[in-house]
């Protein structure tokens, strides 16, 4: 398996995201957001950070990159597809995820780690964890707060596209809403960083697991 690890101009968390890729055994591969195709490549990671800046609306300007029609192509071919902080802002934003990632309740930036709860582990991304696991991620977000309507939060929870949710929500987000996945299972989206959760030593290895369950879920489509 192969995955791209997309880099914006303001990408700060491409790094964490290469490493963890490589940590969990797979091939990894920096795609400048210039770019305009992704053959070769058997899923994407969207790194959080300020795509570009950030200073009209987190993830809007990455919208338009040359590389999104890409991101939309694997998408839509079921490959895997996995957008962190501003990566999942930039989902939301391009359509590949309902709603929309708003500026914390509190206004400030929070960053810390936080636990959650695994609420669906019946996903490409959650199958390794127990169902109601609780996890350790950091966040570090200033528009963290996921927002979405009632109508959109009933389809969620009707396709059971909520993966995770917050113990102690950080930002304000809709109903402690972590992270998502697409109708399809195949997209997902989440604020806290797994990618920063691989080693006991540095206080976590919680997202262990969410890439292994990614790689494993590929693998058994192509094995």
């Amino acid at each position: 398996m192969k995955l791209a690890v997309l880099v914006f101009p303001g990408s700060n968390c491409d790094r964490d995201m290469f490493n963890a890729a490589k940590h969990s055994g797979v091939e990894a591969a920096y795609v400048d957001y210039r770019e305009t195709s992704l053959e070769g490549f058997d899923g994407v990671l969207i790194p959080g950070g300020f795509s570009f800046g950030d200073y009209l609306r987190s993830g809007a300007m990455a919208r338009v990159a040359p590389i999104i029609n890409e991101v939309k192509r694997l998408a839509r071919e079921g490959k895997p597809v996995l957008g962190v902080c501003n990566g999942f802002q930039i989902l939301t934003e391009v359509g590949l995820l309902p709603g929309a990632l708003l500026h914390n309740d509190s206004h400030l930036f929070v960053s810390r780690n936080e636990q959650l709860t695994i609420v669906n582990n019946k996903t490409k991304f959650t199958h390794q964890y127990d169902k109601d696991e609780t996890v350790v991620y950091p966040v570090a977000h200033g528009e963290g707060h996921y927002y979405c309507t009632d109508d959109i939060y009933d389809e969620l929870v009707k396709n059971n596209q909520i993966i995770l949710t917050y113990n102690d929500n950080p930002n304000g987000s809709y109903k402690d809403i972590a992270g998502i996945t697409n109708k399809e299972g195949n997209v997902c989206g989440m604020m806290p960083h797994p990618e920063r959760a691989m080693e006991t030593l540095l206080g976590s290895d919680s997202g262990v697991k969410l890439f292994q369950s990614m790689i494993e879920s590929w693998r058994e489509q192509h094995v």
